[in-house]
């Protein structure tokens, strides 16, 4: 099954990219973020063109996430299935693709460690936890994956002394991807590259893709059959290159394939 997450920085402006990535790489699953486009927009016909149906949960302008399956779409749910109060921003979908429990997640920036954004984005993690422990258990095939605006580890940014006392690598947002894996999920691309600087986004501003100044923020956390069936994980750092008039999103995808 193979399993991808992008954040495409607007899909009216990439989906010729993601048409053209789709029929490369026949994904089974294509998770996408920062659509930036109300249900209504979303080019449902496109994907079912290609073979593939979809879910989206946006809101216009700004967020948005989606998934994108060619093993059918069920159970779906728009932002967080707990039964609260609905999030403000449409930042996250799920559904169950090919027995798969799927979440598409684009987790809130943060901006600076004394901005109210940072505290929502601690709260919207915890929100996240909670609302997996109510619709999974660890022994379920599950993925959780997308932007979560977070670098695991000093290892996944390019210079961690650049970072001190930001948002993206501050202890207490670690502290919520590590709950989740004790919860049980695995970070299954740094399990098949242990030791690699490999980065998912980068800042379009002075040509940090060249300079290989990115971070890797964008995860796919599996439960742990899922992760065991895995056996490639990759970044498609090829997808951020390209000119002005077909311009790339600052990330690229990130892919995870095996034979579960």
């Amino acid at each position: 099954m193979r399993i991808a997450t992008w954040n495409v920085n607007s899909l009216k402006a990439r989906l010729g990219r993601v048409e053209r990535w789709l029929e490369m790489f026949e994904p089974d699953v294509l998770c996408l973020q920062e659509t930036k486009l109300a249900d209504e927009a979303f080019p449902a016909m496109t994907f079912e063109a290609l073979g593939y149906d979809s879910f989206h949960h946006g809101e216009g302008r700004w967020n948005g996430v989606a998934i994108v399956s060619r093993l059918g779409i069920e159970d779906p749910i728009a932002g967080f299935g707990d039964g609260g109060r609905p999030d403000v921003d449409a930042r996250i979908a799920w559904a169950t693709c090919g027995g798969v429990r799927i979440a598409s997640c684009y987790v809130p920036n943060g901006r600076a460690l004394n901005h109210d954004h940072y505290q929502y984005k601690l709260a919207w993690l915890d929100r996240l936890a909670a609302d997996l422990d109510g619709q999974c258990v660890p022994s379920d095939d599950i993925v959780v994956c997308g932007d979560f605006n977070i670098a695991p580890e000093d290892r996944d940014v390019y210079d961690p002394a650049e970072f001190t006392m930001q948002t993206h690598t501050s202890e207490p947002e670690r502290a919520r991807i590590a709950a989740l894996q004790e919860w049980g999920l695995v970070d299954v691309f740094r399990e098949h590259h242990s030791d690699a600087r490999l980065y998912s986004w980068w800042d379009y501003r002075g040509g940090n893709f060249h300079k290989k100044k990115g971070m890797r923020i964008d995860l796919l956390m599996t439960s742990r059959s899922v992760a065991d069936t895995t056996d490639v994980a990759l970044v498609d750092r090829n997808e951020r290159k390209g000119p002005k008039d077909d311009p790339p999103s600052d990330h690229a995808p990130v892919l995870i394939d095996g034979n579960h």
